[in-house]
């Protein structure tokens, strides 16, 4: 089963508003935001842990992320409270569990087979940098080749110029209110523009987003010097 496949496609969903679907181990639910194949291949997805619940060892071919929301999600490497962003790259594998239960973000199978990194990053106790505007902070998660993953907070009252998205752009708002001219887009919205699309983003009370650009189009030639995860 195919969700939101077609990249051309601008996608903004309430993600708290999206029933939740069993996976195929008990315990472990996800609501699905993108998916290119019935349990396999890329997706994104918000997964959930009930106390106790695990999976068993597995592979990722084309390697995983996940930025834990609540909880602590667990595998045989550490323990990983909320606020952590982890990198799993390509042919990598692990048995993760939740004794207490999790929340996360995960996406699957976007990574190129050359991106090796493995990285485990306490979002909450790393150094922040300042961005291209006052009142922009950016913490880079990582980067490769054209995608570039960040966190990036906007103080209130925030704005940044118009810009276009070369190998487009994905956001999820962790916190606060995100915006731009098209609406405005509270806490749990999930955020997918298409290459070559453009908007002037800001926001009034200020918000804390993650994002990732130019991975929705491959082969695509980014200039990223003109968005908000740039920093000074």
């Amino acid at each position: 089963m195919q969700i939101h496949a077609d990249l051309a496609e601008r996608v903004v969903l309430d993600t708290q508003a999206i029933d939740w679907q069993a996976s195929p181990l008990p315990g472990v639910e996800r609501r699905p935001l993108e998916r290119f194949a019935a349990e396999s291949g890329r997706a994104t997805s918000i997964v959930r842990y009930a106390p106790g619940s695990s999976f068993s060892r597995h592979q990722h071919p084309a390697g995983e992320e996940i930025l834990v929301l609540d909880g602590v999600f667990t595998d045989e490497h550490g323990d990983y409270p909320a606020g952590y962003w982890l990198k799993n790259p390509p042919g990598s594998g692990h048995a993760p569990s939740s004794a207490q239960g999790c929340l996360l973000f995960v996406k699957l199978c976007y990574q190129a087979p050359e991106d090796q990194s493995s990285l485990r990053i306490d979002t909450r106790a790393a150094e922040w940098r300042p961005g291209l505007v006052a009142g922009l902070s950016v913490l880079p998660l990582a980067s490769f080749a054209t995608v570039h993953t960040a966190l990036v907070r906007w103080a209130p009252g925030t704005e940044f110029h118009g810009h276009r998205h070369l190998g487009g752009e994905e956001i999820l708002v962790l916190e606060g209110v995100f915006q731009d001219e098209f609406g405005d887009y509270p806490a749990g919205t999930w955020l997918r523009n298409p290459h070559g699309s453009t908007h002037t983003p800001f926001s009034r009370e200020g918000c804390l987003i993650y994002v990732k650009v130019g991975h929705l189009l491959e082969a695509s030639a980014t200039d990223q010097s003109s968005t908000f995860l740039s920093t000074s």
